[in-house]
């Protein structure tokens, strides 16, 4: 707590948000809810995980739907964030490409576990936020779409957003079972068979 002083010099304490309690919380609803399911745990359950209190959940999120929105909203933040960032580096659209599987890639591999929340919980959102991070996810796809319309001429439009969903399921076909490959042999093997999907005529 950070202590000031009121108007009559008595001094007081405001409660200050721990920055690391709320990674913890955020870490520990991820790995709950891939496990159990978003109605299988409580904010009592995270707060357990998390080694606090439920109640202090509540100094950081106002529900448990709060916490799937701040996981949701970090995910996808990210992922524009690198995309941005990649579109504006590479000249090379090739290369841009790679890249940006590169990142779809490292996502499911090294964050399986907020990957397959992602994929199964988004429907217990609130409408509103639900129909927010949807908007975030069409514009992440939309500059694929767009690459993919530069790189093939052989595609329209309808036909470039096909061959870009059915590469981001290629990388994404391993979440939901155990491969048994080192993890770098599966980076490379998703990355192959996405940018085939990307690249054939």
């Amino acid at each position: 707590m950070r202590p000031t002083t009121s108007q009559d010099n008595v001094v007081v304490h405001q409660r200050t948000r721990d920055p690391a309690r709320k990674e913890r919380i955020l870490a520990a609803a991820a790995d709950l809810v891939a496990g159990k399911g978003y109605h299988g745990v409580s904010m009592a359950d995270i707060g357990a995980a998390a080694g606090v209190t439920g109640s202090a959940i509540y100094r950081h999120f106002e529900s448990k739907s709060a916490v799937l929105v701040a996981l949701f909203d970090r995910v996808i933040d990210g992922l524009l964030r690198d995309e941005h960032e990649i579109v504006n580096s590479y000249d090379d659209l090739g290369e841009a490409f790679s890249r940006l599987v590169e990142g779809q890639v490292e996502f499911v591999v090294s964050d399986r576990v907020l990957a397959q929340v992602y994929h199964n919980e988004i429907h217990n959102l609130p409408e509103v936020d639900r129909r927010r991070l949807r908007r975030k996810q069409r514009l992440y796809l939309e500059e694929w779409v767009h690459l993919v319309g530069e790189l093939r001429d052989d595609l329209n439009d309808a036909e470039a957003r096909a061959v870009v969903h059915a590469a981001i399921g290629a990388i994404q076909s391993t979440l939901f079972y155990n491969t048994g490959l080192a993890d770098d042999r599966l980076r490379q093997l998703l990355a192959q068979a996405a940018l085939f999907v990307l690249r054939s005529t």
